[in-house]
Order: C-alpha cells, then structure tokens, then sequence
C-alpha cells in the first residue's frame, strides 16, 4: 500500500536526517490523516490506495499553483522549495497513464458506454474515475473526454 511506503520512507529519512523527504512525508501523512476524518462519516469508503492518490494529487496541484505564485512574485526560492515537495510527493505516486494511454482507455469507455455527445460526459467521467483513478489526473481526464465527445 502508498501509505505503508510513505511511512517508510518517512522513518528512513529520520535516518538519513533527509529533512526535504522528512518534511514533505510528514505533510502527505497528515493530509491523509485529515481525508480519512473527513471519510468517517462517509456511506461508502473508497480503496485506501485511492484515497491517499487523489490527496497526493491535490497536494502537487497546490503545489504547482503556488510555484507559479512564487515566481511571478518574484520568490523563486520559495518557488524552488515547493518544486522539492512536488518531486518527493511525485515519488510516491504509482506509475501515471501517458496521454496515449488515456485517450485509448476513453474511447473504450465512451463506445462501451455508448457516449455520443458531451452531454454524456459525466457517465464516462464517472467510469474514468472508477477505473482508473489512481493512474490519471482527473482534470487531463475531463479535457480529454470533452475533447472526445465533442
């Protein structure tokens, strides 16, 4: 499981006083702490392994945003040490889908499904996040999908 491996790798890092790891490990665990507060009165608990992938993925949005704050700003040793967290947050991620890939995985689900227009997006976005949750940014995924369907 990712979050066994974070774990890991943060008593690792304790180790080896690698505090850019230690620090952005300490970050992920909390967010992931926070999610399953947040899931506890949830009907239904998506699989461990999605839940800690789609908060790492917020994570490296936030991130990136602000890398692009900081260095229109002007900070860009603020800028590089968001750049650091997103290279360790990115560590831990299983292997992302190339654009090839999910383009191929959406034709799939859109002639499974039957998808014609974009007024079915949300049945194929839905199946995309079934499916393949993990392994694709969701925000490429709908630009993907309306690129379909449209």
């Amino acid at each position: 499981m990712i979050r066994d491996d974070i774990q890991a790798a943060q008593i690792a890092a304790m180790k080896a006083r690698d505090t850019a790891t230690l620090n952005a490990s300490r970050l992920i665990l909390a967010a992931i702490k926070n999610r399953d507060i947040e899931l506890r009165t949830s009907a239904s608990t998506p699989d461990d392994d999605v839940v800690v992938t789609e908060v790492m993925q917020k994570m490296i949005k936030q991130r990136r945003e602000s890398v692009e704050l900081y260095q229109k700003g002007g900070r860009q040793e603020l800028a590089d040490a968001e750049l650091a967290e997103i290279a360790v947050i990115e560590r831990f991620l299983p292997q992302q889908m190339s654009e090839e890939e999910a383009a191929s995985a959406i034709d799939a689900i859109a002639t499974e499904l039957g998808a014609t227009s974009v007024k079915d997006m949300g049945r194929v976005m839905a199946a995309m996040k079934e499916r393949h949750a993990g392994q694709l940014d969701m925000s490429k995924a709908s630009a993907l999908v309306k690129a379909r369907l449209a």
